[in-house]
């Protein structure tokens, strides 16, 4: 008996032994599971130990892993996913002993979605006495008909940026075409380094950098190498560098800016992203080698007027025939502006400023449309585009004047060109009677002795001064006494009621204009000085003029808007700051500033035109009697079916002119524009 156990128990034994060897045999489904799993982390080191011997003669594990990261890569594949779907019964080999299993790729590439279904080969074989299965691994697995030999190739498709012309259509900035120099290192003749020292003093370059051009990895002797990107017309240089040994030019698609200065912090300018940047905007379809808006409405306008670039990858077989497309998805343009800007409004600004330091803001104050914007000095935007030298840009960056900076969106103390608003609050409040007259008997005045050594004062000695001749002579006394009358709690309620504080309702990003800088008019000092512009009152140039609209839309102020219109009708940005009477009353009396013999801007009168106006000197000192810098103002805007608002601004005027210097300018754009 206790032999018959035993042999029970060795029995036992057996089929638990037998059962487990089953159990623990390797499944072809768990295995390409296993290899789908390492294929999703994009491991292709270890997918590689899968392989079946055939494939591994076929391809080194060093090309297979470069296999896929090259075309991953080149075609820019992302959230790729790879997903095998286990079969419920049990797998059995074929009468080969091959089992084929269906698996599914879907990823994102530059050309679009790409989605197939594929099957994958796997066979039992036997790898250091185990037997294991193992995948019979060919091209057609990274994309189906993708034969050994073949190349995946990838063709980008570019979209063409938006363009942005004026009202006229007249293009400020277009998609052209620029001459790029560069050099064929094999032939470059019998002394390449004299080449390249010439090609570099030719074209203002430094020589290290076509140096670290032609050092570039994929360069052979045979290449086109790129070196700089210069003006198509100028002809006499392209001809002196392509004379050199080895130097060719082609033409390539460029940004242009065919205002140039007169524009250039209007438009702004395009040029490559930088690293920083391609952080920050990698995952919204920008490359290294994305052109992208730097500056003015290139930039605030990015995201419409970018190309959507699209492309197409296929298969190349190893004649060069094209096989299979894998991919394809059209390039989209970007959008195309039209602005309400007139380049001929925007180039008779630019010119009256071109040699001063100052901005200039024009509308059509019945319709809201900005005529132009300028800054002065300026800079040729072209020059960012095609590559300025380093020597260049430190001219610019290094100028006094400041022609980097884009001054129509900044806010300037507007001096007595805020006048007019002080007289329009007065008139609303009841504090200022027009017919009354003033009695001033001296040039400086203060409240009381309370204001101590300080005193407000006035070129103009006239004794009675009613509302129009303080307009008229620019009294800084009695807009003073004005707004001490009005009150600062009520100054600032009302000076809101202009668009204080605010953003201007235009997608140019501007300065705020701000009355103070803390938001109370709480001293009475202060109070005084805002009267007549000084204090801590800062205006745009854009905002002024929209200001000065109420004057002619009988108490509204204009919308203004920078894109082009054809509905006529105007709208409102701030309706009801003052009467029809008011805006009347105002009106009536800036046309004296110009008419009348004793008018601040007497020489900015022009024969057979009514222009409405007032001129203003914005006086910077450290202590009250000393001679300090001074901007001087100008705005103006003709009465009989107005057309045109000029608000400008001139830094830095010398020898007391002030506004005395920037009215007959603003004049000569009048008589170009209304007279042309």
């Amino acid at each position: 008996m206790k032999i018959k156990h035993i042999a029970v128990a060795l029995f036992f034994i057996m089929i638990v032994t037998a059962l487990s060897a089953c159990s623990d045999k390797p499944k072809p489904e768990d295995r390409f599971q296993s290899y789908v799993d390492l294929w999703q982390k994009q491991d292709f080191d270890k997918m590689y130990s899968y392989l079946s011997a055939d494939a591994k003669k076929s391809i080194s594990k060093k090309k297979f892993t470069e296999r896929y990261k090259d075309i991953y890569g080149g075609i820019e594949a992302k959230n790729l996913k790879v997903s095998f779907k286990k079969p419920k019964d049990e797998v059995k080999p074929d009468k080969n002993g091959n089992v084929k299993l269906p698996f599914k790729v879907s990823m994102e590439t530059l050309a679009g979605p790409v989605k197939f279904t594929e099957k994958a080969t796997l066979v039992e074989q036997e790898n250091k006495d185990k037997k294991n299965w193992y995948i019979n691994w060919s091209p057609a697995m990274i994309f189906p008909k993708l034969n050994k030999g073949d190349k995946v190739r990838v063709e980008t498709l570019e979209g063409k940026r938006g363009e942005i012309v004026d009202r006229n259509e007249k293009g400020l900035a277009m998609n052209g075409v620029a001459a790029q120099i560069g050099l064929v290192p094999g032939k470059l003749g019998s002394n390449p380094d004299a080449t390249k020292s010439k090609l570099a003093s030719l074209l203002n370059i430094p020589e290290q950098q076509i140096e670290n051009k032609l050092g570039a990895s994929w360069v052979k002797a045979d290449s086109f190498v790129p070196v700089t990107t210069i003006n198509a017309a100028d002809t006499e240089l392209i001809n002196k560098a392509v004379a050199l040994p080895g130097v060719r030019n082609q033409n390539v698609e460029a940004r242009i800016y065919p205002c140039k200065e007169a524009c250039a912090h209007l438009t702004g300018y395009v040029g490559p992203i930088t690293k920083e940047l391609l952080e920050k905007k990698k995952d919204k379809g920008y490359n290294s080698e994305s052109v992208i808006g730097r500056k003015g409405l290139e930039l605030v306008l990015e995201d419409q007027l970018r190309a959507r670039n699209g492309g197409i990858i296929y298969i190349e077989n190893t004649d060069g025939d094209k096989t299979a497309t894998i991919a394809k998805k059209a390039p989209k343009n970007g959008k195309d502006f039209r602005l309400s800007i007139d380049i001929n409004v925007q180039k008779a600004l630019y010119n009256q400023l071109k040699k001063d330091a100052g901005t200039a803001a024009a509308i059509n104050p019945s319709t809201g449309d900005i005529l132009g914007l300028v800054s002065a000095p300026s800079f040729d935007p072209n020059a960012f585009v095609l590559g300025i030298s380093s020597d260049d840009y430190q001219k610019l960056s290094s100028d006094p004047k400041k022609p980097l900076l884009n001054r129509f969106t900044g806010t300037f103390t507007p001096g007595s060109s805020f006048k007019p608003i002080t007289a329009a609050i007065g008139l609303e409040t009841g504090a200022i009677d027009p017919d009354a007259v003033k009695t001033i008997n001296s040039s400086k005045w203060q409240k009381d002795s309370s204001w101590g050594d300080y005193y407000v004062t006035r070129l103009d000695h006239a004794s009675k001064v009613d509302l129009k001749e303080a307009l008229v002579r620019s009294d800084n006394i009695y807009f003073a006494q004005a707004a001490l009358a009005i009150g600062g709690k009520t100054f600032m309620k009302e000076a809101k009621k202009y668009g204080f504080g605010e953003s201007l309702p235009i997608k140019y990003p501007m300065e705020k204009s701000t009355v103070t800088n803390s938001g109370a008019l709480d001293k009475e000092v202060l109070l005084a000085n805002t009267g007549y512009g000084q204090g801590q009152v800062n205006v745009n140039p854009l905002h002024l003029a929209v200001i000065y609209s109420a004057f002619v839309d009988e108490g509204n102020m204009i919308k203004p808007h920078l894109f082009y219109s054809d509905t006529g009708k105007p709208e409102y940005w701030k309706e009801g700051v003052m009467s029809p009477k008011t805006a009347s009353t105002i009106t009536k009396d800036l046309i004296q500033v110009i008419e009348s013999p004793a008018g601040t801007a007497k020489h900015a009168k022009i024969d057979g035109v009514t222009l409405a106006g007032k001129t203003g000197t914005a006086e910077f000192k450290s202590k009250q009697g000393e001679k300090g810098k001074e901007d001087g103002w100008f705005v103006a805007y003709n009465t009989k079916n107005p057309s045109l608002l000029v608000s400008m601004m001139v830094e830095n005027v010398k020898n007391g002119e002030g506004s005395h210097y920037v009215a007959p300018k603003v004049k000569n754009v009048f008589e170009k524009v209304l007279k042309k």
